[in-house]
């Protein structure tokens, strides 16, 4: 990023709270030195009990341009909150490509996605005594055929006045390229826009943050590149967290955002967390 560059406010948001204690106190921390201004929750995750609700919440509470939203999950290795959620793979949610697979080939049914997406927003509002300020989704399976649409109707009905995310990018084709990943979320993405419009749910503008994860990253490479390009309000996905015993150190992006965001500091002078 260069001196000439516009200033710009940006989402900076850590996905996944409540997948484990060592994730939770990454977010928390990084919220706390005001580096994140989002985060969303797993209401189905494995540590999202009443203290890591309250220990968020304080944290919040204290950065006040930090928004909690609602990180809904419909893929392995979670579980349903609705008794009588299909298709499941031995009481589990199916895993994100059967998942995907499902939605391409009209093999899930929207009544009963919708129902468990309820589930989980109501859950969020009991657990804050408020709706989220944002809804998306774990593995991006909102963007998903099958899904979106369900998804959609759930926030307008339970959460009307938050926004959703997509996970487009707004730069040319060829630069696009580069980046199967974030390819193939460009193309779910463009479907996803044209719905929200059309129920007049508002969504970022613009995506950064997807990469591989098979590689040992350069947080401070992948961060300037995640910003070029970025429009106003668009939005920068992480993972950061600690090692622990649900988080193993070979898991992906373990314990490494934190040097990461400090290494990248200097690159957002002329950008702004919202």
């Amino acid at each position: 990023m260069t001196d000439s560059a516009p200033p710009r406010r940006i989402w900076l948001c850590a996905d996944d709270y409540g997948l484990s204690p060592g994730v939770n106190r990454a977010i928390r921390d990084l919220i706390e030195r005001g580096r994140l201004n989002a985060t969303s929750v797993m209401v189905v995750g494995p540590a999202i009990g009443r203290e890591e609700v309250s220990a968020l919440r304080t944290a919040a509470a204290n950065s006040p341009r930090c928004s909690i939203g609602l990180h809904v999950t419909l893929t392995a290795p979670f579980r349903p909150l609705t008794m009588h959620f299909q298709p499941l793979d031995g009481g589990m949610f199916l895993a994100f490509p059967k998942l995907l697979r499902a939605g391409l080939l009209r093999r899930l049914d929207p009544e009963i996605i919708h129902a468990e997406l309820m589930v989980q927003l109501s859950a969020f509002n009991e657990m804050f005594g408020r709706a989220p300020d944002f809804v998306d989704g774990h593995q991006h399976a909102q963007l998903f055929p099958g899904v979106r649409d369900a998804f959609l109707t759930a926030v307008r009905e339970a959460a009307p006045n938050a926004w959703v995310r997509q996970g487009g990018r707004n730069q040319p084709l060829a630069r696009r390229l580069g980046t199967p990943k974030a390819l193939f979320l460009d193309i779910l993405s463009a479907q996803f826009r044209r719905r929200a419009s059309r129920a007049n749910i508002a969504f970022n503008p613009g995506f950064a943050g997807a990469y591989d994860f098979s590689q040992q990253p350069d947080f401070s490479t992948l961060m300037r590149q995640f910003l070029e390009g970025l429009p106003e309000g668009g939005l920068i996905m992480c993972h950061p967290g600690f090692v622990d015993s649900i988080r193993s150190p070979t898991s992906a992006n373990t314990n490494t955002l934190f040097s990461g965001v400090r290494i990248c500091r200097p690159c957002w002078l002329r950008t702004r967390l919202h």
